[in-house]
C-alpha cells in the first residue's frame, strides 16, 4: 500500500514540478536568474520530501508547489511590468574590462578572479587580452566579449563579396556506425563511401569516429585520438 501512495505522489506532483521548469524557458542552469534557479531549488526539496517520506501529508506539498508556481508567475509578470523593481531583485551586467583594462573594483564586487575571465574568454575564442577592449559580465553569467576594432574579422559584406550557401553537414559515419539514410539522402551508397575511406587509408568504417559531408560535398572524416598530445599546460 505504501509503494502505491508513491506512486500517486511521483504521478501527481511530478507534473506540477515539469510546470514550474518550463516557466523558466529553455535556458540552461548557469542562465537561470536567480529567483528562476531557487524556485527550482525550492520545488524540488518540496518534492523530494514528499515522494521520499509517506508520513508528510501529500495535500499541503501539492499546495506549497502551487504556491510556489504562483509566486514565481507574479515575479515574472512583476519583473516586466517594473523596470525599477527589476533591477532591484535581478543582478545587472558589470563591466569587468574596460578600454582594455581590467576593472579591479568590479572584479571584487562580481567575486571574479582573473582565472575565471581568463576562462570565460576562452570559451569566446579570445587567447589574447590584447585584442579585448570591453567585457561585460552579464545577468546569466555569461561574458560579452567586443573585441577591439583591428581584431574584428572582415566580413564578406563589407567588402561587397558574394558567398556561396553553407548549411549543416550530414552525419554518415558516428563511432563505426554507418547512417545509411543519410547515404541515400545524398545519392551516394556504401560503395562510394568505402572508396572515399580508402583514399584516406582507412580499411573500414569500424575505424571512423565521425565522419559527415557538408553543403560543398566535401568530406570531413576523423578517427580520433584517445588523448592531446600538444606540449601546451593551461596555466595562467
Amino acid at each position: 500500500m505504501k509503494y502505491l501512495e508513491i506512486l500517486f505522489r511521483v504521478v501527481t506532483i511530478l507534473p506540477m514540478f515539469l510546470a514550474i521548469t518550463l516557466l523558466t524557458g529553455r535556458r540552461k542552469i548557469g542562465e537561470l536568474p536567480v529567483f528562476d534557479f531557487l524556485s527550482l531549488i525550492a520545488v524540488g526539496a518540496v518534492v523530494g520530501a514528499d515522494i521520499a517520506d509517506p508520513d508528510i501529508e501529500h495535500l499541503p506539498t501539492a499546495y506549497a508547489v502551487v504556491l510556489i508556481m504562483l509566486l514565481h508567475y507574479i515575479y515574472s509578470i512583476v519583473l516586466i511590468k517594473s523596470r525599477k523593481v527589476a533591477k532591484l531583485l535581478t543582478f545587472g551586467p558589470v563591466v569587468l574590462i574596460e578600454n582594455g583594462q581590467f576593472v579591479k573594483g568590479n572584479m571584487k564586487n562580481s567575486k571574479y578572479s582573473i582565472d575565471n575571465i581568463l576562462t570565460l574568454l576562452r570559451e569566446k575564442d579570445v587567447f589574447d587580452l590584447n585584442e579585448v577592449e570591453f567585457a561585460i559580465l552579464e545577468s546569466t553569467g555569461q561574458l560579452s566579449v567586443l573585441k577591439k576594432s583591428q581584431y574584428k574579422p572582415i566580413t564578406p559584406r563589407e567588402i561587397k563579396i558574394n558567398t556561396d550557401y553553407v548549411g549543416l553537414s550530414i552525419p554518415l559515419i558516428v563511432e563505426g556506425k554507418i547512417y545509411k539514410e543519410n547515404l541515400e539522402r545524398l545519392n551516394h551508397d556504401e560503395k562510394w563511401l568505402s572508396s572515399q575511406l580508402k583514399n584516406s587509408n582507412i580499411a573500414s568504417e569500424k575505424e571512423v569516429f565521425y565522419a559527415a559531408v557538408n553543403t560543398k560535398g566535401e568530406l570531413y572524416i576523423s578517427v580520433g585520438k584517445e588523448k592531446s598530445s600538444s606540449l601546451h599546460e593551461l596555466r595562467h
